[in-house]
């Protein structure tokens, strides 16, 4: 090792820096043009990757939150069309309710108005047997009291007596 550091040759330096000097001038000329746009390629498409990357983070939590305002209009449509069936189903019911007691207390009024009319049936027919009753018990004491002259007299003083003293 002694030997290589002693040693140095003027020649052998000038080839090294000449060639050293050539190398760099064919690398800048030839290598490090295509190298540095290669990099400068490869780094412009990881920045659109990475734009592109933000972008779709981007666009997909603009979807997630649509699907979520979807979501929730749903479920608020949803819950209105429960609860207008709610009030619909509650409505009918109140309605048949309301029919039916109105159907019934005419059926009760339409009960009473024919009881009260077989009654005043009945009644009338009562009262026409009573009279033709009493009639025809008055006309057999009538003409059993009558059958003879003396009680035929009889008969005519008392009710002329009844007549003066009224």
């Amino acid at each position: 090792m002694d030997k290589l550091i002693h040693q140095f040759e003027l020649g052998l330096f000038f080839w090294q820096v000449l060639l050293f000097v050539g190398l760099i001038f064919l690398l800048k000329k030839f290598a490090w043009k295509p190298i540095l746009d290669a990099v400068n390629d490869r780094e412009e498409g990881i920045k659109n990757a990475l734009l592109s990357a933000e972008n779709a983070r981007k666009e997909m939590q603009n979807l997630q939150a649509d699907n979520q305002r979807i979501l929730q209009e749903a479920r608020m449509e949803r819950d209105n069309m429960l609860k207008d069936a709610r009030e619909i189903k509650e409505k009918m019911i109140a309605d048949s309710k309301t029919e039916a007691q109105a159907q019934g207390l005419q059926m009760i009024e339409q009960a009473k108005a024919a009881i009260e009319s077989e009654k005043n049936a009945a009644m009338a027919e009562l009262k026409l047997q009573v009279s033709t009753l009493s009639l025809s018990i008055a006309e057999k004491l009538l003409k059993e009291e009558l059958s003879n002259k003396e009680a035929q007299t009889k008969l005519v003083e008392k009710m002329l007596g009844d007549v003066k003293l009224n």
